[in-house]
């Protein structure tokens, strides 16, 4: 036997600089062999990296493509991994091979088997573990919960065991309390005492760190408390109605009628760095390819017409030209687009990365990119566009800044 799959293996490792060489595909294609066979064997699995061809394995995380290498594989009509089918591709299947991707649905029956399934309803297992990844947290939907409050944490991987259930832990190693959960959201309150940074989730697969930081203080330079808006429009702060999340935010209000209705001096708020005092230089230090912008707003009201607006502009920047310059890359914010209306009912942190940053005041893309640093020291919001339905807005803005991908 070990003869025998010596001979695969040095068979495949041909097979996959053939491959490579005629499709420059890094999955290698299957030998073609129409032979007839009995019942289905295999030999082993192995990765299907072309540089490690000879990387058997006994296990593979969900959504890991494998070479299973045996004989009469061509009478395999299904193949599952514990109790979940995997789907197959007869152009991926020959007599000696099936390329297979693992199922991306974690197994609620836990065999740690691979069975084949033949036309003729035989059937052959063949040990193999399915590894399921640790928590995956991609975002929050607001990073700015107040003590007591309800912190939902988006992502993948959120398996509470009964045996092993889900951990949350707030900055300071805090953990807090879950209180629902699924595999794509955690709902957890937020214990009293926590402060600023990562989050980490545990489960029965493992640890993980969140790269987004819990009431992210990195890079504001509009908190609306401290660090006020400049320019002949600094905006029209408050703190209630609705409560704000960390002191004072910018109350954008103003009603839309009609496309590009310009309702400049209760749709916008300025940071002209100049006029600010700041320093000259940009709002942000990092590549603006590995940045991105972020802030917490409250959609108050239907919100079914105009742009949220974002641009940046020079240090020196002295008047409302910037709205409408072409010259100036923006990002937006356009929620509303999806559905034709867009509501919040509460606090949620908005993210749009700096390469977003593309666009002219009308959304055309048209090869923009910011200058960085010298058209990065000022920073304009301003609702402006189509209205293809009136709206009375009202949208609370607050701790605008700039934070790694």
């Amino acid at each position: 036997m070990k003869k025998k799959i010596k001979s695969y293996i040095y068979a495949g490792m041909l097979l996959q600089i053939i491959a490579v060489a005629l499709t420059g595909l890094t999955i290698l294609s299957c030998e073609k062999d129409d032979s007839e066979g009995g019942t289905p064997e295999i030999f082993y699995v192995r990765v299907t990296d072309p540089l490690k061809s000879d990387s058997l394995v006994t296990h593979a995380f969900m959504g890991n493509t494998i070479a299973v290498i045996g004989e009469n594989l061509q009478t395999v009509k299904e193949l599952w991994f514990n109790d979940k089918k995997a789907i197959l591709n007869t152009s991926f299947i020959t007599n000696t091979c099936i390329i297979v991707t693992v199922p991306d649905d974690i197994p609620e029956t836990v065999t740690n088997e691979l069975v084949m399934i033949t036309y003729d309803n035989k059937q052959v297992s063949y040990p193999f573990g399915v590894d399921v990844p640790a928590p995956l947290l991609q975002s929050m939907l607001c990073e700015y919960v107040t003590d007591g409050g309800t912190a939902v944490i988006k992502g993948n991987y959120f398996i509470d065991d009964p045996n092993v259930p889900l951990q949350v832990f707030f900055p300071g190693n805090v953990e807090g309390e879950v209180l629902n959960v699924d595999l794509n959201m955690i709902e957890v309150k937020v214990p009293s005492g926590v402060g600023v940074g990562p989050v980490v989730v545990k489960s029965i697969y493992g640890s993980s760190r969140s790269s987004f930081y819990f009431r992210d203080d990195r890079g504001i330079f509009l908190d609306f408390d401290t660090k006020m808006g400049a320019g002949w429009r600094p905006g029209k702060t408050q703190s209630a109605s609705p409560d704000g999340i960390s002191g004072n935010y910018v109350a954008l209000r103003g009603s839309l009628a009609n496309d590009w209705d310009w309702v400049e001096d209760d749709l916008a708020v300025e940071l002209w760095g100049q006029a600010a005092g700041l320093p000259a230089g940009p709002l942000f230090e990092g590549d603006p390819s590995k940045m991105t912008l972020k802030f917490e707003a409250y959609v108050v009201n239907e919100w079914s017409g105009g742009w949220m607006q974002f641009i940046f502009s020079p240090h020196s920047t002295a008047n409302n030209s910037v709205n409408s310059n072409d010259a100036l890359a923006r990002g937006f914010w356009r929620p509303w687009e999806e559905t034709g209306s867009y509501i919040t009912g509460g606090w949620v942190t908005v993210t749009i990365p700096l390469a977003d940053f593309k666009y002219t005041h009308n959304a055309s893309a048209n090869n923009l990119s910011l200058v960085y640093p010298d058209n990065c020291g000022s920073l304009t919001i301003f609702v402006w566009g189509p209205v293809p339905t009136a709206c009375n807005l009202f949208i609370c803005v607050d701790n605008v800044r700039v934070v790694p991908l």
